[in-house]
């Protein structure tokens, strides 16, 4: 597929100012050789697609200067019988028993990186610098830099870096509208694949919003088929105007290996984490406050739309953007600020890439009418505070920690948007609970001993009002369990709800 796009790009190519390319060959033949300077002007950058005909190397040496190398180590400590670190036994025996046993390892990785701000600011994928110890950027030019992180951010899969260039002004890739990328486009994709160094290659924009690839918790990728390998993850995907359009993030393959199917973070995406990052490197996304789900076909038939699209408003936060903005269960949105909504994936990215105090314009379908709402965003509030803690005391769920949920934390958490109550977040090891599967990360509590449990505070008064068993339910996994713990006899779950 590459190989035809490439030749038909280059037949027409073939056709310069309406003059065919034989005829213009036996012109050049008789004129004299083009001088030096002349010659720079016909390679000057191109300012339109049109201008691009045979060569892809102006935007390149523009472009390629702000695409970086990035290495990472990350100390990968060994495992040892805690006997050997034991005080008693180190002052009798010392390391005499530690010869032979496993030693701390150094693991390396490498990734690509984008110079966004001349001072130094870079960004790239999460995932190439999660967990490193060290991170070292290299310049095109092969200079070397130690960074750090300003901003991790997981669920978008980016990462912000920061080196210190002195007081020098780096080249940098200015940051385009990915909303107007385009099915059939022209990218280069810039990076590191498997360390060998600078590579570009070229393709065309295969798909875009593409979304449910299970990459970061905001689906939404724009599919190209350049070339992209392992070790490009960071890099540049570039428009015909040399502006950055996203981060490579991902490849779809069973090698490994390029398939012609890969996805980069929308420009937009990485807009938003870059000014959270520059902004303190506090990362607050606002909040529409509803919870929907997709139109399917069969949801599209039974609420009479012609084709199935958008998000279908099953519940609205009290107070919330979405109710003070007018909209109720039922409703279901069809774009937001004219970019149409598929799905809740393209919800979350569309309202993820605006800012607190925004105002969003979402034209719903209530009824048989199209109704354009104005909602004004805000941060999702943490109420109540989720005051995490651990539970002590003479009960089955000593070493279990619990915290309250909010429409902040259940963001952070990736859970309901509506769930209220007391989530479990950890068992400690080696407690009852944990040996015994009492209770399991991401249980609701919901009442504990007849106890209605709303807060942590609500939990361990209801643990100490017991007589010879501890019964609670939990919601597991969407499905409500009534259990029974009795003290070194039983313990026992039934699902009733």
């Amino acid at each position: 597929m590459i190989g035809k796009i490439g030749a038909g790009f280059l037949a027409a190519g073939l056709m310069l100012g309406g003059t065919p390319l034989a005829a213009q060959m036996m012109d050049d033949a008789e004129a004299p050789a083009p001088a030096a300077n002349a010659v720079d002007a016909m390679r000057a950058v191109p300012q339109s697609q049109m201008e691009v005909q045979l060569s892809y190397a102006p935007l390149v040496k523009t472009a390629a200067p702000a695409v970086v190398n990035i290495y990472t180590k990350t100390i990968v400590k060994a495992q040892r019988p805690a006997l050997l670190d034991d005080p008693l036994f180190q002052r009798f025996f010392g390391d005499k028993f530690s010869f032979g046993m496993p030693r701390d390892r150094v693991r390396g990785s490498l990734g690509s990186g984008v110079i966004v701000r001349s001072t130094g600011v870079i960004v790239t994928n999460n995932h190439v610098i999660e967990g490193a110890d060290e991170i070292q950027v290299v310049l095109a030019d092969r200079r070397e830099y130690p960074a750090k992180v300003v901003l991790a951010d997981p669920k978008t899969d980016l990462a912000i870096l920061q080196i210190d260039t002195k007081g020098e002004n780096l080249p940098v890739l200015p940051i385009a509208d990915s909303d107007d990328v385009q099915v059939g486009d022209i990218v280069l994709a810039i990076g590191n694949p498997f360390g060998i160094g600078q590579t570009v290659t070229s393709g065309i924009v295969s798909a875009n919003a593409r979304t449910q690839q299970g990459i970061s918790d905001f689906g939404f990728f724009i599919q190209t088929d350049a070339a992209i390998n392992p070790g490009n993850s960071g890099g540049a995907l570039i428009g015909m105007h040399g502006e950055l359009l996203g981060i490579n993030s991902a490849i779809y393959s069973r090698t490994g290996a390029s398939n012609g199917i890969g996805f980069a973070v929308p420009a937009n995406m990485v807009k938003s984490v870059l000014n959270a990052a520059l902004n303190e490197g506090q990362l607050a996304r606002p909040w529409l406050g509803i919870k929907g789900q997709p139109v399917t076909a069969a949801l599209a038939e039974t609420l009479g739309l012609a084709r199935p699209g958008g998000v279908l408003v099953d519940s609205v936060f009290p107070g919330g953007p979405a109710a003070k903005g007018g909209l109720v269960p039922g409703d279901v949105i069809m774009d937001v600020n004219g970019r149409e909504v598929l799905d809740e994936a393209a919800l979350n990215f569309r309202i993820a890439t605006l800012e607190d105090g925004d105002t969003a314009t979402l034209t719903v379908r209530r009824g048989d009418t199209d109704e354009a709402l104005e909602v004004g965003l805000s941060l999702p509030p943490e109420e109540p505070a989720r005051n995490v803690t651990r539970l002590v005391g003479g009960h089955p769920f000593l070493g279990v920690t619990v915290g309250n949920l909010s429409p902040r934390f259940n963001e952070e958490l990736g859970v309901d948007p509506m769930a209220k109550g007391v989530i479990v977040l950890q068992l400690e090891p080696r407690t009852a609970a944990a040996r015994f599967q009492f209770l399991a990360p991401g249980d609701l509590i919901l009442s504990v001993n007849g106890r209605e449990v709303s807060t942590v505070s609500d939990i361990e008064p209801a643990l100490e009002a017991v007589d010879e068993a501890y019964r609670y339910q939990v919601q597991r996994q969407g499905r409500v369990q009534e259990c029974e713990i009795v003290p070194n006899r039983s313990f026992r779950c039934a699902v009733v709800g």
